[in-house]
């Protein structure tokens, strides 16, 4: 019997509400993805609840961002919980925005991305200090960073013991350049944290388009050597995964990599971690 899952990483945008300009340079993901178009690349696949990450819109429009999901969410009951944007480096307006953002009860997370940041980036007194204030706020804060970043990221996580963080997409590993180290490494020292968590998720991205589950297993069985079965979660990256296969190829992948678990780790997995981690 397959468990019901919590999909802990899905994106809704529709580029005639808000302007995403990362999508300038992907012309196939350049159009509205909504929660019907989630449902039939869903199918029959037993999504109990979702958690919307953002989705790097103009910063400016991270608050319209969030009433469009909420508008959203009043015709899909499923999406249960919102990673908002906060812009964690302005430290004169961050305490009035994490107030705002920690009073709405839809918002479990913030995320500020640090891929595509210069080096030093989330080393900042204010970017650090900032992801302490995620945390006194009882919020998490979704850790989205390449492989080559994870050594500042462990030292940020080292600095900011009472907040509670999730690595997004497994730390996006080189597999399409078939590099392990020092990705590896660095989600060692990640995991040896206990307030950390990754999601298993991204990894079709990271492959790219003629991925194999042998070009996968490696790195997914890594993950789980790292944090175990207690603190990985699912997530499918849906609608960016489509740039290397559809819901139904990672969904699979999944359903063969956990097949030799047990009962109680697969359920875990799919759903119980998720919603412990984002108190859904």
């Amino acid at each position: 019997m397959r468990p019901p899952v919590v999909d802990a990483h899905v994106h809704f945008w529709d580029p005639a509400e808000l302007h995403y300009p990362w999508l300038e340079g992907v012309p196939s993901l350049g159009r509205a993805f909504l929660p019907s178009d989630y449902g039939a690349a869903t199918g029959a696949i037993p999504i109990a609840r979702v958690v919307f990450v953002e989705c790097n819109c103009r910063p400016e429009e991270a608050w319209r961002e969030v009433a469009f999901v909420e508008r959203l969410a009043r015709a899909e009951p499923r999406l249960a919980g919102i990673v908002a944007f906060a812009n964690l480096a302005d430290c004169e307006t961050i305490d009035r925005e994490l107030d705002a953002l920690a009073a709405c009860r839809t918002i479990k997370g913030i995320r500020h991305n640090i891929q595509g940041q210069p080096a030093g980036f989330c080393r900042q007194r204010a970017f650090v200090e900032g992801v302490r204030q995620v945390g006194r706020r009882e919020l998490v804060f979704d850790l989205c960073a390449t492989h080559d970043q994870l050594h500042e990221v462990a030292d940020l996580v080292r600095d900011c013991p009472d907040t509670r963080f999730v690595l997004d997409h497994c730390g996006k590993p080189a597999i399409r350049d078939r590099c392990f180290e020092p990705w590896s490494a660095g989600l060692a020292r990640l995991a040896a944290h206990e307030n950390v968590c990754c999601k298993l998720s991204g990894l079709l991205t990271e492959a790219a388009e003629r991925w194999c589950a042998e070009d996968l297993l490696p790195y997914a069985t890594r993950v789980v050597e790292c944090f175990g079965t207690e603190r990985v979660l699912y997530g499918s990256d849906w609608p960016v995964l489509t740039l290397a296969g559809d819901y139904r190829d990672w969904y699979g992948f999944t359903e063969h990599f956990t097949q030799g678990w047990s009962a109680p780790d697969r359920s875990r997995f799919y759903g119980d971690n998720a919603a412990r981690v984002y108190g859904l």
